[in-house]
């Protein structure tokens, strides 16, 4: 049987497979492209390893929740055009799925696998695992973004799902760091007072106020970088701390993760 030049050219780019392979398994399926890239999965001449240098920029995580417990997968892709099909985001739903099922030890073997004997060759773009966590705690609240690209889950002591999804969704909006002060580093806290030294030398500053305004610009530092601190994106007049004290004694907030792509 003559085979089409241009279909062993197709079927190259999609697995990465050898010309020869690619003529003999085209000859075994009739010219049938799909039935071909079975056939060389079968015969293990797939090649994901052809796009694995590309750059995996674009992407889309989910995430499964069962009670007090959330499962977070995330796949990265080439292009926005792959993370925004439906097949794809489907695709990353049921990655959270069975990541929920099987646990994170079973389920990385079983995910590389699969993205490398067979969606890298039916979306025929680089794809890499990026987040897979499963999460628990006393109340567990989870937040995606509408883009699908960040995400964020917060565990609580106390409180209820509707507070911890309002934190989850403060922690995909400000990314912070820690939790409270005392989780900043001693090193961390060294290198920005010294960068405060710098800077108050630079405007002039006397050297012996240095240290009475060091504590005011740190202050402004665990805003940023620490949860708590944070002004709370839904009414921003009153800290997360401050909140999560009108919410009820003893509330605390036990982890924090954020995912992006």
């Amino acid at each position: 049987m003559s085979i089409d030049t241009k279909l062993i050219t197709q079927l190259r780019e999609a697995t990465g497979a050898g010309i020869g392979d690619c003529k003999e398994a085209l000859e075994e399926a009739g010219s049938d492209l799909d039935k071909a890239v079975e056939i060389l999965r079968k015969k293990g001449a797939v090649k994901a390893a052809k796009k694995s240098e590309r750059a995996t920029s674009e992407g889309v995580i989910s995430f499964t929740k069962k009670g007090n417990k959330v499962a977070v997968a995330g796949l990265a892709c080439e292009t926005d055009f792959v993370s925004r099909n439906e097949d794809f985001i489907k695709t990353v739903d049921e990655f959270a799925d069975k990541l929920m099922e099987i646990g994170e030890k079973d389920f990385k073997d079983w995910a590389d696998e699969k993205i490398k004997n067979e969606l890298i060759v039916k979306i025929g773009e680089n794809l890499k695992l990026v987040a897979s966590d499963i999460i628990e705690g006393d109340v567990v609240g989870v937040y995606l973004h509408s883009n699908k690209k960040v995400a964020s889950v917060v565990v609580l002591s106390g409180g209820d799902e509707e507070l911890a999804v309002d934190l989850a969704m403060q922690v995909t909006a400000m990314s912070p760091k820690y939790i409270k002060p005392e989780d900043v580093t001693s090193e961390e806290i060294e290198k920005e007072k010294e960068i405060y030294r710098e800077q108050l030398k630079a405007e002039g500053k006397p050297e012996e106020m240095w240290e009475k305004i060091i504590p005011g610009k740190l202050n402004k530092y665990y805003q940023e970088v620490c949860l708590i601190k944070q002004a709370y994106i839904k009414e921003d007049k009153k800290s997360v701390e401050q909140l999560l004290k009108e919410k009820g004694e003893n509330i605390e907030v036990v982890e924090f993760k954020r995912y992006q792509i």
